[in-house]
């Protein structure tokens, strides 16, 4: 899944590309990927790009004197670019293309969506706030005035866990699966730790984890174009998606814990003092 350093990654990669250029056509070849019907799709073509922003994990493409086409990739969608694309309309089939966007250059880009669970999502809005998920949207972790303190008073009264308080959009913006297991390895942190119970000292721990991290992911994507943005992602995490895998601070092994739909990946070693997690539903919260 696309998450915050690789989003703006693709919001830097599309403004050098797209920012004063025309929308000439917008061809859906999935419909179940548009959520909004007014404006209609259409309505962004003929018009410039103007800006390209970042919402959490949501691309805004504003258009110049006209409404704003936003798109969240969710867990298998992905933005191809290509300097040409392919003559004539793309053919609706059980590909994984869901939409096309060209350009009055004939460069443009297409979205696609792996997978049976069809989240990708594409929104027509004259303000991105009338966008459900961003207008929920907690702070943005990378924002000037996320601070310390900042962090303190989200986490006061949080009752959650660490991992699953970090993951939710509408406290901090951007940071999902993959990153959540990164921050926490670096904080030296176990996932299942109250967020509540955090010590002005490991608050600070936390912050700083959680900065550097995504921080980090950013740098390492910047400037990379559109294509290269997954490989360098999986190259780059410690622990997730490494179960088996040595860790790369102490040498243990990096173990899983497995929910319905997703996982989690830990160093026993730097996280939960040699603990093991067999289980979320059987595991104790560890300190």
């Amino acid at each position: 899944m696309p998450e915050l350093p690789e989003v703006e990654a693709l919001k830097d990669f599309l403004t050098e590309h797209l920012v004063g250029h025309e929308i000439v056509r917008v061809l859906p070849v999935a419909i179940s990927v548009l959520k909004t019907y007014d404006p209609p799709l259409a309505a962004v073509e003929g018009h410039e790009v103007a800006a390209v922003r970042r919402h959490g994990k949501f691309l805004d493409l504003r258009t110049a004197d006209g409404p704003h086409l936003i798109t969240h990739l969710a867990r298998a969608g992905w933005l191809h670019w290509k300097d040409r694309l392919p003559d004539g309309p793309p053919r609706p089939g059980k590909g994984p293309l869901a939409l096309r966007v060209a350009l009055e250059t004939g460069a443009g880009f297409d979205l696609t969506e792996a997978g049976t669970q069809k989240r990708l999502a594409v929104y027509v809005v004259r303000d991105p706030q009338e966008v459900p998920g961003i207008a929920r949207l907690g702070p943005d972790p990378l924002a000037d005035d996320f601070d310390e303190p900042r962090l303190a008073a989200l986490l006061k009264d949080e009752r959650r866990q660490l991992k699953g308080a970090l993951r939710d959009q509408s406290l901090i913006a951007g940071v999902g699966n993959a990153y959540s297991d990164e921050i926490l390895h670096a904080a030296k942190m176990s996932p299942f730790k109250l967020a509540a119970k955090l010590t002005p000292e490991e608050t600070s721990i936390l912050y700083r984890a959680l900065r550097t991290t995504l921080t980090e992911a950013v740098d390492r994507s910047r400037g990379l174009a559109a294509g290269r943005l997954k490989a360098e992602k999986k190259s780059g995490l410690r622990v997730h998606g490494r179960t088996g895998e040595p860790c790369p601070v102490c040498g243990d092994t990096v173990r899983e814990v497995s929910f319905r739909d997703s996982s989690l990946q830990y160093c026993p070693t730097c996280q939960t003092g040699g603990h093991i997690l067999a289980d979320r539903r059987l595991s104790r919260l560890l300190k």
